[in-house]
């Protein structure tokens, strides 16, 4: 029996998961999927901000010598890194983005103390770090690998994310992942992880040849392509001149397909002959 995908025009999916079932409209799915690039878009700004203002940090000998770790947040317009020094008590650099992430629009380089708000996320973020080292988060990285932690207020609480990231060559870090949501004092209140494991996908083939498009599959649990997953093939995808990924979905029976020079995701359909 042969497979054919379409892109999808109006119709029903179910979703079935466990004794649940729940329909979804093609125009429901996409209004998930819009806020899944939203919070997509918001991880990538975080992250790119926090690879470079670090490689410039490390491209500075006053900087890379004084160096104790860093600090990224959104403040009005902007996103802002700060590199503190290794007593954690002084931001001895400071890089902000505004609409340019190739590189920062302002760098500061000049030792102040943290203002109240970054003692507040700073403080915040070490408390939930201090909380995953419990075994029933079971958080773990692979060696070759590391976690990145990317906080995130949200209503007077807080979000902290883990994405996977690497300095192998021709890899692209997709899953282990995960998302953490507390009470306004860093406690941790739920959780979740995207995918079950670390899904390394490699952008050349054995032989030495190019891939042009990759795929994994999700959990029934996780239905849609994650703001995590988005986030990953932006920053790594342009590393290799790749243009679109694609997660199958089989709590839904459908691909979920993310273009990056478009900057958004499409329903496919798998139509059986």
């Amino acid at each position: 029996m042969n497979k054919i995908l379409t892109i999808l025009s109006v119709l029903t999916i179910s979703l079935v998961y466990g004794q649940e079932s729940k329909k979804f409209t093609n125009d429901e799915i996409n209004i998930k999927l819009d806020s899944i690039m939203v919070e997509a878009n918001l991880l990538y700004q975080y992250e790119k901000s926090a690879w470079i203002s670090t490689d410039l940090a490390n491209e500075n000998k006053k900087i890379r010598k004084k160096f104790g770790g860093f600090l990224t947040y959104k403040s009005n317009d902007t996103i802002k890194t700060i590199i503190f020094d290794k007593e954690r008590n002084k931001c001895i650099a400071e890089y902000i983005f505004i609409d340019d992430f190739k590189k920062p629009n302002k760098e500061i380089i000049a030792e102040r103390n943290f203002t109240l708000t970054e003692q507040n996320l700073q403080k915040t973020k070490e408390i939930i770090l201090e909380q995953l080292t419990d075994k029933k988060f079971d958080v773990g990285v692979p060696e070759g690998f590391n976690l990145n932690p990317i906080l995130i207020p949200e209503n007077e609480k807080y979000k902290l994310y883990l994405i996977t990231g690497t300095s192998q060559s021709n890899v692209i870090p997709f899953g282990n992942d995960y998302l953490f949501q507390t009470d306004k004092n860093g406690k941790i209140e739920s959780w979740k992880r995207f995918h079950s494991r670390l899904i390394p996908t490699y952008t050349t083939t054995p032989n030495g040849g190019k891939v042009t498009e990759t795929t994994h599959s999700h959990l029934r649990t996780n239905p849609f392509i994650s703001a995590t997953d988005i986030c990953t093939f932006k920053l790594y995808g342009k590393l290799y001149d790749l243009n679109e990924f694609s997660i199958y979905s089989p709590a839904l029976g459908i691909y979920l397909k993310y273009n990056l020079s478009k900057d958004k995701v499409e329903i496919v359909e798998i139509v059986e002959k």
